[in-house]
């Protein structure tokens, strides 16, 4: 059984186009290699940070989630997020199903209790 999995990653705001593409490339590489299933890539463009990170007010977001049955490759890819000095913070989470599920069932209608 796959289990779910939310990486979020924070670049610097000062990367141009190109270097936060080849970031993102370097990290789905990472994942495409260990085999991920369901791979989704989202770039929520440059934020505000709540507080100062490595003299960044801002930062470029990006979520990645996917399916795997174990997790034995995140430590990896959290090497790669820790030695890479565009990434100025990251923070992967294993998912519950359950919720996930009741997240997507919100829109559905609602079923009456027996």
């Amino acid at each position: 059984m796959s289990r779910l999995y939310e990486t979020m990653y924070i670049l610097r705001p000062d990367l141009g186009e190109d270097n936060v593409e080849a970031a993102i490339e370097r990290y789905r590489a990472i994942l495409v290699e260990n085999n991920v299933e369901n791979l989704e890539i989202q770039h929520r463009g440059k934020r505000r940070l709540a507080y100062e990170i490595a003299r960044c007010r801002e930062g470029v977001y990006i979520q990645m989630n996917y399916s795997h049955p174990d997790g034995h490759f995140i430590t990896q890819m959290e090497r790669a997020m820790r030695l890479n000095e565009d990434t100025i913070r990251y923070l992967t989470v294993k998912l519950d199903p359950r919720q996930v599920e009741t997240e997507g069932a919100e829109d559905a209608e609602p079923v009456a209790a027996e």
